[in-house]
């Protein structure tokens, strides 16, 4: 059960100004591995999106461009499943990858947001977002910084494997059916308790529901 989780933080309201990128790998159902940069997106920091993740100009001011930091992000993604919670963060990779003239790596996406509304009815309309999906659970994780948010959908999506059966390679057919589908990819139990996921860290490693969440 191996596949790559990506989030990315914005300097303001255009998609392309990547300032901070997080990826999260899971290897055989647990979190292997993490990466993290912050990204300086040459452009203006708006004062809200600074409000939500707290990155500014000052703390990019050193920091690689998404020119150079993409290769690495490609290096961890290419020919993988690739994770993320909702369409915001595939989104934000190719249009940065269109501003700087980058060829897009080739990647199979699966958005999270998708499988937590399929797996739990419960989310299936709204409450989707990482954090209330998160609190709900009880993973504690740190959010709108780009690494804790990739752990988080991770373990959600390791919840929703365990939970219905269904592994990562089903679930990118299950998203693309309807919500309600009846004895398909439902959780088989929608408690709060059982196994908790979230509770361990990888050995030696150290986001406003709408659109964005």
């Amino acid at each position: 059960m191996d596949f790559v989780v990506i989030d990315v933080e914005t300097a303001n309201a255009d998609v392309s100004s990547i300032c901070q990128v997080g990826i999260a790998t899971f290897r055989d159902g647990a979190l292997a591995d993490t990466w993290v940069s912050l990204v300086n997106p040459e452009d203006y920091f708006s004062p809200f999106n600074i409000s939500i993740h707290g990155i500014d100009e000052d703390r990019v001011g050193d920091a690689p461009t998404w020119e150079r930091v993409f290769p690495q992000v490609a290096s961890l993604l290419q020919g993988r499943i690739v994770v993320s919670h909702t369409p915001f963060d595939r989104l934000a990779l190719a249009r940065a990858c269109d501003r700087y003239s980058l060829a897009r790596c080739e990647c199979t996406w699966l958005d999270s947001a998708r499988v937590v509304r399929r797996a739990w009815p419960q989310f299936s309309r709204s409450g989707y977002g990482l954090s209330n999906v998160a609190a709900y659970f009880g993973i504690d994780y740190q959010a709108h910084d780009a690494l804790e948010d990739a752990r988080c959908a991770g373990l959600l999506l390791l919840r929703a494997v365990d939970e219905t059966g269904l592994s990562p390679e089903e679930w990118l057919a299950r998203v693309e059916r309807p919500i309600y589908l009846a004895g398909c990819g439902v959780a088989r139990s929608h408690r709060k308790g059982g196994r908790q996921y979230g509770a361990s860290q990888a050995p030696g490693k150290t986001r406003q529901e709408s659109f964005r969440r």
